[in-house]
């Protein structure tokens, strides 16, 4: 798929920053910048979604990234501007992750991707060969936060599906969770459970636990199981469930896929982990020839990120537990009116793809 847009020309005349903010159901308050890139009377989008507020602060104040004098103004082809990204200097502040350096990459690569696609009068649908469907999606969502030490309950699952109807959801278990919760939770669609145990100093950190993990699979046997820590003590919980077991966090490019401890029959499609336009599509490209499932995955995008991996979903795995559900799912009290699963796409897309409703 990357060398049909590989050679895009894309005109950057200058470039911007939004700063974005909003409180979540997972007891934080998500900042993000979306990341814009003017030229020939079109503007593109982007979304970087590090999750440190300081490091957003930063790159705001980076004059020397910003405006008509910016580094990156110049004519490009995507590919080119690709390769002009990674001699850039986009952290003011380094990182307090690595991973984050995606994360921003991403931000500005789908900004250019976009821009790219609207100057030429397109949209990636098209350009890929590819149609806009429906997009399935779960609701993601933890039954207690993690700085709440009350035991957690499924009241938010049932004000949900009493608002929303019939909600599918994706679900991060807690040791916390207790045979009787995950008993009530079987009068639900959970759809994954994801594990968290791939996560290192971080406040959603899950500790790997045989019993635990024993809890969780065994009582909710339709779910796919997302990134356990498989140890000497865990492996054996997943013995004959290989096939429910999925993974996000260290899939970052199709070298990664081929580094997993097994074949995987899904894996969660993040855009953001992998960081460049041509890692996304190959990877996407490789999952479709090795017949290995894919599902969006979501980072609490509070802009255009949210479509653009809603795009992607409707385009490459539209039928998927797709963690792509409009961010309103993601405030503490969401509103009643929001789309329900499946999105409708855009009549008309543009770009990347934006206005699923």
């Amino acid at each position: 798929m990357y060398e049909k847009v590989a050679d895009l020309p894309v005109t950057v005349e200058s470039c911007a920053f939004e700063r974005r903010e909003r409180a979540t159901s997972s007891g934080f308050d998500r900042v993000t910048t979306v990341v814009s890139l003017s030229g020939a009377g079109e503007t593109g989008r982007g979304e970087d979604v590090t999750y440190t507020t300081e490091a957003h602060d930063a790159l705001q104040a980076a004059d020397a990234l910003q405006g008509a004098d910016s580094p990156l103004v110049g004519e490009y082809t995507v590919d080119s501007f690709s390769a002009a990204l990674a001699e850039a200097d986009l952290w003011p502040e380094p990182p307090d992750e690595e991973r984050f350096r995606h994360y921003r990459r991403w931000g500005f690569e789908s900004a250019a991707l976009d821009l790219a696609l609207k100057q030429a009068d397109t949209d990636l649908g098209t350009t890929l060969g590819r149609r806009y469907d429906p997009v399935e999606f779960v609701v993601s969502t933890r039954l207690s936060n993690a700085d709440d030490d009350t035991p957690p309950t499924a009241d938010r699952l049932a004000m949900l599906c009493e608002r929303h109807g019939d909600c599918s959801f994706k679900l991060d278990p807690t040791p916390s969770w207790g045979n009787a919760l995950i008993d009530e939770l079987m009068d639900y669609d959970v759809r994954v459970l994801d594990l968290k145990g791939l996560y290192e100093g971080t406040d959603v950190d899950v500790e790997a636990d045989p019993e635990f993990y024993r809890r969780v699979v065994d009582g909710l046997p339709d779910a796919l199981i997302e990134d356990p820590d498989l140890t000497d003590a865990t492996r054996p919980v997943f013995d004959g469930q290989e096939a429910r077991v999925t993974w996000d966090v260290p899939i970052t490019g199709v070298e990664s896929v081929e580094a997993l401890p097994f074949e995987p029959e899904w894996l969660n499609m993040k855009p953001s982990r992998c960081g460049t336009v041509e890692s996304v599509l190959a990877t996407i490209d490789y999952c479709e020839e090795h017949g290995i499932d894919l599902y969006g995955g979501g980072q609490f995008e509070l802009g255009v990120g949210r479509d653009h991996i809603q795009a992607l979903a409707s385009l490459c795995y539209p039928d998927g537990p797709n963690d792509v559900a409009p961010g309103g799912y993601n405030d503490p009290e969401p509103d009643a009116d929001l789309p329900t699963s499946p999105l409708t796409p855009p009549d008309e897309p543009a770009g990347i793809g934006t206005g699923f409703s």
